[in-house]
């Protein structure tokens, strides 16, 4: 999607200068922000294919600005910051950015990484049912939702592509670094915390009881299980 359009929101001039040129040179479509609240503005009056979102900015702040763009649709969210601590990481992904980049970051990772959040999800592997009842919960994969109980629940766009891969591999331990390269792509492998994040939001909304799922089970040292019951 090299014709992709990008909103950066920096508070930097001269890292939106940058940003800019960089990827209009690569042939995206590109429009700045200097705030978050710039930002929701500009969306609520455009069409983008991906934020570039910076997490420290006068204002409500990049966090609660992806709060609110997560809450509002399912625009790729890559949060661009100068801390690199997991707590920081695993508050952004849980604010429902897609990917986390620590700056100074190299312009050739930064543009890996558009990539990976631009990628279309794999589609639908032969294993994958069109429909998978867990108890209350009903997913259907061709129409990507969600109900509980009747009710529908809205998942982000990685955690129904983590669930659709979950479900086109029912009953195995999947390593770590099998799933971050199944969603996220084949630059990915390291980055356990968000798997750690996202199977938690998924289990809050389809387990019955997220901190005993009965689904979505973790493989101590491996990685995750999705158990599905057979039924005989």
């Amino acid at each position: 999607m090299t014709n992709a359009r990008i909103l950066i929101v920096d508070d930097e001039p001269q890292i939106r200068r940058v940003m800019r040129a960089t990827l209009v040179a690569r042939g995206y479509m590109v429009s700045t922000a200097r705030s978050g609240e710039e930002a929701l503005e500009k969306v609520r009056e455009e069409r983008f294919d991906l934020i570039l979102l910076d997490i420290n900015m006068p204002g409500i702040g990049g966090i609660e600005t992806c709060r609110i763009l997560r809450s509002q649709g399912e625009i790729p969210i890559v949060i661009l910051s100068v801390r690199n601590a997991e707590k920081e990481k695993i508050e952004a992904l849980d604010a429902g950015a897609d990917d986390y980049v620590t700056k100074p970051f190299s312009m050739p990772e930064l543009l890996a990484r558009i990539r990976a959040a631009l990628r279309r999800a794999p589609m639908l592997s032969p294993g994958t049912p069109e429909q998978l009842s867990l108890g209350h919960t009903v997913i259907d994969f061709t129409a990507r939702r969600v109900t509980v109980g009747g009710t529908e629940v809205r998942l982000t766009p990685k955690e129904f592509d983590l669930l659709r891969y979950f479900a086109g591999n029912p009953n195995i331990a999947i390593p770590h670094a099998k799933l971050l390269q199944a969603i996220w792509g084949p630059d990915y492998g390291e980055e356990v915390e968000y798997l750690r994040v996202f199977i938690n939001q998924l289990r809050k909304k389809i387990e019955s009881d997220p901190s005993h799922p009965e689904y979505l089970i973790t493989e101590p040292w491996v990685g995750y299980r999705f158990n599905v019951p057979r039924h005989d």
